[in-house]
């Protein structure tokens, strides 16, 4: 791929991102499924660990545990994304089983709770040193940087359990794909696989899904649902440039496991 076609790409799907199914310019990104840091296939969840019944934290407590700028070296905090959903009536897909992946991905809650919030970790990268003469290299130097999306979503009882067994199932039964809509804007999940999960906190579930990019090829993204007593965290990663190239992109090890080490 050209610099500048790539720069392209890249600078529509940074506009445009609402959600993993919404990055819709980067194309020429290769369905090959080259691995993300962890191995594929096999069972994603972790063997599950018996967690006494809990009362589920409030939103005002579980935005005090995501990560604050400052804890994790080499990236920058935000507090939040105004291009995700802010609700998950804005996110609806055409099987019911496949609603826990699409708002994991989205970082919401995947299972029932009100109990939300969430923000990106961005990695804190030098500038390149494109020279003047090529713009288009200095705009895919400033894309090439990975891009978190954390969630925290607490619960009553066993319903962390209940929903860490939702994103399981979803997996399972959303394997050849599935319809997706968030905020008005739809596209396609033409395969969700099971992928290794970090293996941190008490159960841990992870999945790659391939995007239709508009008809010009297909982009694969990673996210993982990792339990900690009755609270779960979604980590899903992208780097622009890195799909315009075609190039894998791993969830960075170093922000799971800060965000998992804050968790109670």
């Amino acid at each position: 791929m050209k610099r500048s076609s790539g720069a392209r790409l890249c600078a529509t799907a940074a506009a445009s991102v609402l959600s993993l199914a919404l990055i819709t310019g980067c194309s020429d990104a290769s369905d090959d499924t080259k691995g993300s840091g962890k191995d594929a296939g096999g069972a994603s969840a972790s063997a599950a660990s018996p967690t006494p019944a809990a009362e589920a934290l409030t939103s005002a407590e579980l935005e005090k545990l995501l990560l604050a700028q400052g804890e994790v070296k080499g990236y920058k905090v935000d507090s939040g994304d105004d291009t995700l959903p802010k609700s998950k009536s804005g996110v609806k897909t055409d099987k019911a089983a496949c609603d826990p992946l699409a708002w994991a991905t989205a970082g919401l809650a995947p299972g029932d709770t009100t109990a939300n919030a969430s923000n990106s970790v961005t990695e804190a990268k030098t500038p390149g040193t494109a020279a003047p003469s090529d713009p288009a290299a200095g705009l895919e130097d400033a894309f090439d940087v990975n891009l978190t999306f954390v969630g925290l979503s607490s619960y009553e009882g066993d319903g962390a359990q209940k929903a860490m067994k939702a994103v399981s199932d979803g997996v399972v039964a959303c394997a050849g794909g599935f319809g997706l809509a968030a905020d008005g804007e739809k596209s396609k999940v033409t395969k969700v696989t099971a992928e290794k999960g970090s293996g941190l906190g008490d159960e841990s579930v992870a999945f790659a899904e391939s995007v239709d990019m508009d008809g010009e090829g297909t982009a694969t993204f990673h996210t993982e649902v990792v339990r900690k007593g009755s609270t779960l965290a979604s980590f899903y990663t992208v780097n622009f440039a890195a799909l315009a190239s075609g190039e894998p992109t791993a969830i960075p090890a170093a922000v799971t496991q800060a965000q998992i080490a804050k968790l109670k």
